[in-house]
């Protein structure tokens, strides 16, 4: 139990000094991590529950590895949701899983969620139709749409009034979207990065092709484009099976808030977002780089400095006793 937590208090402290990378690394841009949408191995609590999240359906935890929405078995339902709503106005979210199972033949696939309800069991990839918010939808199966290869990742804003188009796999749907062939059974961690600035931009970018290196899958831009997302609401993942199955897993969630921070003027160009949110994008022969790797050596400079003067705390105990 020791151990759990000091895994999980690891992991927190990890996120707060480094955090991920992400999509808009101007120097101009703080982030701040957001604990109670993000989720690392064990997942549970002492008393196995989380503050955090809840689960439903068919959903299986395994403390040291993953949260599996779905098992390779047919007409299965799982999810999970922030017990909170997100209330900050930019934030990113990265997300490792992974889809996997044995044989040619698999589906449905899984989907990420940022909606006004939460933890309903239904027939749009485990979760309910009809909603209100993003659904980010990693479909596996191909049902009904020529000219698309399949995996697909596609976005649809919900307005709590339309159906998901089934039948055509989101077609009448979607806002945005990407092929993502070899998304599946990766040799690679998978995994995925929502950026998003309030009435600015919305950003997905994909790992799956080799490790380190992101594929972006879509970019939204207003006022070309519309996509604007509840101010509350809540992060959730869930996943179906068909006649046909699949592992669906969840690995780990980083969240983040993303802000300026106070008398800090934007950057001219913000109005118009581009990679490096009204800078050029991160090089990693600049002190970009630099920055990070500080952080990461700050990191383990806390975690050798606490483990010392615990040991010596131990020891002069020990001593004490005699």
């Amino acid at each position: 139990m020791l151990l759990r937590r000091l895994a999980t208090g690891l992991w927190l402290m990890g996120l707060a000094l480094v955090g991920p990378a992400n999509a808009y690394d101007d120097p101009n841009v703080r982030s701040h991590p957001m604990r109670a949408h993000s989720l690392a191995p064990p997942y549970l609590d002492s008393d196995m529950h989380t503050r955090w999240f809840e689960y439903g359906g068919d959903t299986l935890i395994r403390t040291d590895k993953y949260i599996r929405l779905t098992s390779t078995y047919p007409s299965q339902h799982g999810w999970t949701f922030s017990r909170v709503p997100i209330t900050a106005t930019n934030w990113e979210i990265e997300v490792e899983f992974k889809i996997h199972g044995p044989g040619h033949l698999y589906g449905d696939g899984f989907a990420m969620w940022l909606t006004t309800q939460r933890g309903t069991n239904g027939p749009v990839f485990g979760s309910a139709d009809k909603f209100e918010g993003l659904g980010i939808f990693f479909d596996t199966y191909k049902n009904n749409r020529p000219g698309v290869t399949f995996p697909y990742v596609m976005a649809m804003i919900g307005d709590g009034e339309t159906l998901y188009d089934q039948e055509h796999d989101g077609k009448s749907n979607e806002i945005a979207g990407c092929s993502a062939r070899g998304i599946r059974d990766s040799t690679v961690p998978t995994k995925a990065r929502l950026t998003y600035f309030q009435e600015k931009s919305l950003t997905l970018d994909l790992m799956y092709k080799s490790d380190g290196s992101w594929t972006n899958c879509f970019t939204l831009t207003a006022p070309k484009d519309t996509f604007a997302i509840p101010s509350v609401a809540y992060l959730g993942f869930s996943a179906e099976t068909g006649e046909l199955s699949d592992n669906h897993d969840i690995i780990s969630v980083a969240s983040t808030n993303l802000y300026f921070p106070p008398g800090l003027s934007k950057p001219e160009g913000s109005e118009k977002p581009s990679a490096g949110y009204g800078s050029k994008p991160l090089d990693a022969t600049t002190g970009g780089w630099g920055w990070f790797f500080f952080k990461v050596f700050l990191f383990f400079a806390v975690v050798s400095a606490s483990y010392a003067g615990w040991t010596f705390y131990r020891g002069s105990r020990t001593y004490s006793r005699f």
